[in-house]
């Protein structure tokens, strides 16, 4: 059986993505578990308390990702960074979409922010540089650093952007999820030009994989959206 600290991260972390951390109480989550306040309390004495638990459970999943495996590298390891990306952008979603509030609210939150994203870059960088010696990307040092800071601030920031222009969408979670899909696909248009082999070679089924159609990017984007890729 769940422990309670448990359901109350799980609670929170669907109402916060639902609806926005700023909008959901401690109040709302001890009503949707069928808790008492005080027994919430008891684990977690503030919101600011759970947004940190839930922020130390993404960062450890994060984290695991971005592991390395032994021998080298292929383009289906690349599809499998790309789904655990994906998974972290859609589970963190909250976190994505007010992550200045958040930093600037809690002190302690935005020092341990800093050093998740140090960490987080440095495995990123270590990731590249064995993609390269797989031969699946080609590109120099002072590239690879680029690429990968490019790649971490579009994941990043990708929820936030897309839930700025459809503010609605997180009451249709399928919508929410294929728009995040899309962030995937600018993550591969990123590192198209850097690609060799087979992950060349596959690089019009990765994106194929992740691009939306064309409702959903009329939906994005707009008229920008209609402008189909060749």
């Amino acid at each position: 059986m769940t422990d309670t600290k448990t359901r109350i991260l799980d609670t929170a972390l669907r109402l916060f993505n639902r609806h926005g951390e700023r909008n959901v109480t401690t109040n709302h989550i001890a009503g949707e578990l069928g808790i008492s306040p005080g027994n919430l309390y008891y684990h977690y004495r503030n919101k600011t308390a759970i947004v940190a638990a839930l922020f130390d459970r993404y960062q450890g999943h994060l984290r695991t990702l971005l592991t390395v495996p032994a021998g080298p590298l292929t383009w289906e390891d690349k599809m499998r960074y790309f789904e655990g990306i994906l998974e972290s952008m859609w589970e963190g979603r909250f976190l994505h979409r007010d992550l200045a509030h958040f930093l600037h609210q809690d002190p302690a939150l935005r020092e341990r922010y800093k050093a998740f994203v140090e960490d987080s870059l440095a495995r990123g960088l270590e990731i590249y540089r064995r993609l390269r010696d797989s031969g699946l990307i080609e590109a120099g040092d002072e590239e690879l650093r680029a690429l990968l800071v490019n790649t971490w601030v579009l994941a990043a920031s990708w929820s936030g952007f897309t839930h700025g222009l459809n503010p609605d969408i997180a009451d249709d979670e399928t919508l929410d999820r294929r728009l995040l899909r899309q962030g995937i696909y600018q993550i591969i248009c990123l590192e198209a030009p850097f690609l060799r082999g087979e992950a060349l070679r596959h690089l019009d089924a990765m994106k194929r994989e992740y691009r939306l159609d064309e409702t959903a990017l009329d939906r994005l984007f707009g008229a920008v959206g209609r402008v189909r890729p060749e």
